[in-house]
């Protein structure tokens, strides 16, 4: 039986779908969306449970499957940090998925870009001014260390994915993010194959964008895209 068009939003690392919850919200209005959302193993409230990285991307993928088979044949997906790359890898691998939104995806990171969690750690006053420190804290120790190990290995193992992908993508990425450089998504907005891309650049904003008073302009960014027909998507840098 024919459905409409799925939206799954994947959190990342330390995340939840709380992250997410506004553009979930804004985009269940949407004639023919049908939302969904899920929490990637190991990950509540209070700490994120010792989990692999094969299990996030089985996770995933199942849920994927589950559309599929419950008629979808046609998904958006949208993924956040590390969601994007699980997110991009589900891309590349299932022909049901037709556009791609990527959350300042953590292709690169700075314990990767820093070349140690040690001299990484040097941002982290940075960081601290992108949230609360109450809400630093609370992310910072619900997650262990092996779960760390497994986020770097994970983007470490997917980050070339996105030379596979050929659909309509739209990357947004916050211009101040002290996680994922910004340069790095623009280079991989310069080198996805499709020509039907958009970049919007989220001007003062960090890593986590579903959040602060831009938001409704940023939901309108993504909902327009999703519902914007593949051959009226030209390629695009914006700004917000």
């Amino acid at each position: 039986m024919y459905k409409h068009t799925a939206v799954l939003i994947i959190h990342g690392i330390a995340g939840g779908t709380y992250d997410q919850e506004g553009f979930a919200f804004d985009c269940e209005r949407v004639r023919h969306f049908d939302v969904y959302q899920f929490t990637l193993p190991g990950h509540n409230v209070k700490s994120i449970k010792l989990s692999s990285k094969e299990e996030w991307i089985k996770a995933s993928e199942d849920k994927l499957n589950y559309l599929i088979n419950h008629g979808y044949k046609k998904i958006y997906l949208v993924g956040h940090s590390m969601g994007g790359v699980i997110a991009t890898y589900l891309a590349s691998k299932y022909k049901e998925v037709k556009k791609l939104v990527l959350i300042a995806p953590s292709f690169t990171h700075i314990g990767k870009e820093e070349g140690s969690i040690l001299k990484a750690s040097k941002k982290i006053p940075d960081i601290i001014k992108a949230y609360s420190l109450q809400e630093f804290e609370t992310r910072i120790t619900k997650l262990p260390v092996l779960a760390l190990k497994e986020f770097f290995d994970l983007v470490n193992l997917y980050q070339y994915v996105y030379k596979d992908i050929d659909i309509p993508v739209m990357i947004l990425h916050g211009s101040s993010d002290q996680m994922v450089p910004i340069e790095s998504t623009k280079k991989i907005f310069k080198e996805l194959k499709n020509k039907h891309k958009v970049y919007v650049t989220v001007n003062n904003y960090y890593h986590d964008i579903f959040n602060g008073k831009k938001l409704p302009k940023i939901n309108n960014e993504i909902i327009s895209f999703l519902k914007t027909p593949v051959f009226m998507i030209k390629q695009e840098n914006k700004e917000i």
